[in-house]
């Protein structure tokens, strides 16, 4: 093998220009881009997060506590190792707005607040005002800032009073941005008043369910590793939870890292489409230098010297796409940074980011050569003989075993990157795994066309031509069904899990779940609310409990994350009560219930799926922080809880012994007809102001709502793949129009007249996106059916609006494909097709 040969054939033919290489190109960069974009945009806001990590956060540090403020010791410690604190305590609450009309109602996540809040960042007001202004009020009223949608929906405007509890409040500003917005998501619109003004509210009292947190800023050289050791030592065992700038908003990050990560292999998922394109474009474009190859091969020139000079030049276009590619994934986010700042709900910092760059030219450069590799290994297969016979589109051997060998060590690499590059070994198995099948599958839907139409005879001229036409070896059915199959597969399996999530949620959900969840009840108001309820005939039932948060702090002596790793009981504070006789309804799976007057060692029952995932069994001990107080039980029994039926569900139930003596409130679940649940809100509401009410259905609108953008996203990320399979269509078609050139050229020979050929094309274009179409289908079917049964655990039936979609989709774009192109080989006269051919 000469490389100076090789390398000077590869110059020459380049320097005849890159005709051909147009969906070798556009395909690459397409694949490139998203992938750059992507990780692009993931960068900017992992880097926004951690530069704003302080603003986010509210301070340098933050303690949290349960149900409880700071102790004297604590508070102490704070003193003694910050510079200044903040308090700040969450909690929700019902709005009241006394009208003539009636009273209106609504849920707020409020927000009580000290003077010396915000410690970092500014609140964003309209008017533009300082929070301390707005929180003032005005004479004997307290202010209050309301978000807009809140102040919206209960009709306020500046200068309107309002009620928390017992308290009344003066609207004075909306609130248009917390700086500290590192708790996530929210079911219910902020609110933000001073905790002094919440005094006489009763919205406070012993049990209330609230979380206070303790915002702390640090001297410039704290050392926030041993600040936090110092504080979980001496506090962690009375509840403590501690954050700090390091990881401001671990779920942000968290979320951003997987979503991003699931994006990216959605943009890998694109590139195996536009591989579909490039291996065709390659065959295509070695066809055309068949004669230039054969011409070489009877010069004396080497197989692998031939075969590198293609390479080579196949390499130096791939290098071009890939850089294009690059440079438009790095100047869209950049371009596109405000329009997308002002989308998100944390900050982001759009600059070029080098690394994420790098991943997507690797990916890049993988996939080139895994689907240049196949096609170009046919090169060696040219004989000089092909001078002298047509061999166009003939014989395609099998390649060499160490083509073979070499692209399956290439797709090892793609998957290996890929793992370690997501950070998620089996989401990517798992991902490659469904690509993969949906290509086996529409590479045999492909071949069983081709096989299944060679036997049929349809009398109808333009159908039969049709027919016969896709039935011909070399035509390029599989690559068409391949390209357009697999984005409309990934397109089909987010909308049948998307329409079914949104089914569960808006249809299913309503017809098991109680109307309403009422919480804080004190323990003396529950005998009067639950006669008063079981006396109302449009209410079906009632269910209520004890209702306290704990942190599991230890399973076995141990740490509880060395048990059962970063599962989600262990992550916060999680619902316990309290039982003496085994609640109604409840469903053992292992274990016995304790007697009801049982006083002796701490007992638990806990959900069985949870313990199962957590790796606990029966006789494990537990430690549960309740209220800065360490409870150890012994876990004597597992429970059936299903929390998909929106009602009252406890992964952990002690005996009331153990829990003697704690402070707390009680929760009520209650089945309410729909008619009467605005009575009822209002009932609850006036009589016992401190009571808050969450109302079940816009709860569940709220996931809808949040359920639909993961939808919208995913579905712009399934688009590219679909925008990559009609690009392959397109140059599907165009390789194939000196084919179809010379069979209209044909037809037109034997006596077909124009219309009647324009309907061949179409019903051949119809029938191949029809293929491509039902294959999808059946692939987005079966993927939704797994997504809903083993990963969401939830009943599937097919959206068919969405399957006939993806079917028209398939059929459509095809059509308009094959007709672009068939149009120009209508035009051309036979005679010259024909003498040109001879």
């Amino acid at each position: 093998m000469s490389v100076v040969a090789a390398s000077r054939i590869a110059r020459r033919e380049i320097r005849g220009g890159l005709r051909g290489f147009a969906v070798f190109l556009a395909c690459l960069i397409l694949g490139v881009t998203t992938i750059a974009a992507i990780g692009s945009v993931r960068s900017a806001i992992q880097t926004g997060l951690a530069s704003e990590g302080a603003t986010l956060l509210g301070g340098d540090a933050e303690m949290s506590f349960t149900y409880r403020r700071a102790t004297d010791e604590e508070r102490a410690w704070m003193v003694e190792n910050t510079e200044d604190s903040s308090e700040i305590i969450d909690f929700r609450s019902m709005v009241v707005v006394p009208k003539e009309a009636g009273t209106e109602r609504a849920l707020a996540q409020v927000k009580a607040v000290d003077d010396a809040y915000p410690l970092v960042g500014r609140v964003a007001l309209s008017p533009d005002i300082p929070i301390a202004t707005a929180l003032a009020g005005k004479g004997n009223l307290p202010g209050a800032v309301l978000h807009g949608l809140l102040a919206d929906r209960l009709a306020l405007n500046i200068g309107d009073s309002f009620q928390l509890g017992t308290q009344v409040f003066l609207l004075t500003a909306r609130l248009e941005r917390e700086p500290d917005t590192a708790g996530g998501f929210n079911f219910a619109p902020r609110a933000i008043v001073r905790t002094q003004d919440l005094a006489q509210s009763g919205l406070l009292a012993p049990g209330t369910l609230f979380t206070s947190h303790y915002r702390l800023m640090l001297p410039d050289q704290a050392d926030l590793a041993a600040l936090e050791a110092d504080a979980r030592a001496q506090f962690e065992s009375t509840g403590l939870r501690w954050r700090d700038s390091r990881n401001g908003a671990p779920g942000i990050t968290r979320f951003v890292e997987r979503f991003g990560a699931f994006l990216i292999l959605v943009g890998l998922a694109g590139l195996a489409v536009g591989g579909v394109g490039i291996s065709t474009a390659i065959r295509a474009y070695l066809a055309r230098k068949t004669e230039t190859i054969a011409t070489l091969r009877s010069l004396g020139a080497e197989r692998s010297t031939i075969f590198l000079s293609y390479f080579l030049q196949i390499g130096f276009v791939a290098l071009i796409g890939i850089a294009a590619g690059v440079l438009l994934g790095a100047a869209l986010p950049i371009l596109l940074g405000p329009v997308i700042e002002t989308l998100l709900p944390f900050p982001a910092k759009f600059h070029l980011y080098p690394i994420p760059l790098m991943e997507a030219a690797l990916y890049g450069a993988l996939a080139a050569a895994i689907f240049t590799l196949w096609p170009l290994a046919q090169v060696e297969n040219v004989r000089p003989s092909a001078l002298f016979r047509d061999q166009l589109g003939q014989n395609r051997p099998f390649p060499a075993p160490r083509f073979v060998l070499a692209t399956a060590l290439l797709i090892a690499l793609l998957l290996g990157l890929a793992s370690w590059l997501s950070g998620s070994t089996r989401l990517t198995l798992w991902f490659a795994a469904g690509v993969a099948i949906a290509m086996i599958a529409l590479s045999l839907a492909g071949a069983g066309l081709r096989a299944g139409l060679r036997r049929l005879s349809p009398k109808r001229p333009e159908l039969r031509w049709a027919v016969q036409s896709l039935g011909r070896a070399g035509d390029a059915t599989t690559p068409v069904i391949l390209s357009l199959g697999l984005g409309l597969s990934v397109l089909a399996t987010v909308g049948q899990v998307d329409g079914n999530l949104r089914n569960a949620i808006a249809s299913d959900l309503p017809e098991v779940a109680p109307s309403f969840f009422f919480v804080d009840i004190q323990r003396d108001q529950m005998p009067a609310l639950q006669d008063n309820w079981r006396n109302t005939p449009t209410i079906n039932k009632v269910e209520t409990a004890p209702m306290l948060r704990g942190v599991i702090t230890r399973i076995n002596g141990m740490p509880a994350k060395n048990v059962a790793g970063d599962h989600w009981v262990i992550r916060g504070d999680r619902g316990v009560t309290y039982a003496g006789d085994m609640p109604e309804n409840t469903k053992l799976t292992a274990g016995t219930w304790w007697d009801p007057d049982h006083a002796g060692t701490p007992q638990i029952s806990f959900a069985e799926e949870e313990a199962l995932e957590m790796g606990l069994e029966l006789g494990d001990s537990m430690t549960v922080n309740i209220l800065g107080r360490d409870i150890e039980g012994i876990v004597t029994s597992f429970r059936e809880v299903d929390f998909s039926s929106a009602g009252m569900g406890f992964i952990l139930v002690m005996n009331e012994a153990a829990l003697a003596g704690a402070p707390h409130s009680f929760i009520a679940t209650v089945y309410a007809e729909p008619a009467s649940e605005a009575a009822l809100l209002k009932s609850v509401s006036e009589d016992y102001p401190n009571v808050t009410a969450i109302h079940v259905r816009d709860a569940a609108q709220q996931v809808s709502r949040l359920v639909a953008q993961l939808a919208n996203a995913t579905t712009y990320g399934a688009s590219t793949i679909l925008l990559t399979g009609l690009l392959v269509i397109f140059g599907a078609a165009a390789a194939g129009q000196s084919a179809r050139t010379y069979e209209a050229a044909v037809l037109k020979t034997i006596g077909a007249t124009r219309p009647q050929i324009l309907r061949s094309f179409a019903w051949r274009a119809a029938l191949l996106g029809a293929a491509a179409g039902a294959v999808a289908l059946t692939v987005g079917v079966t993927g939704g059916w797994a997504v809903m049964t083993f990963v969401m655990e939830s009943d599937f039936a097919v959206i068919w609006p969405n399957a006939a979609t993806i079917l028209g989709a398939g059929i459509l774009a095809n059509l308009l494909a094959g007709l672009i192109f068939a149009l120009p080989s209508l035009a051309t006269r036979p005679a010259r097709i024909l003498r040109a051919r001879d």
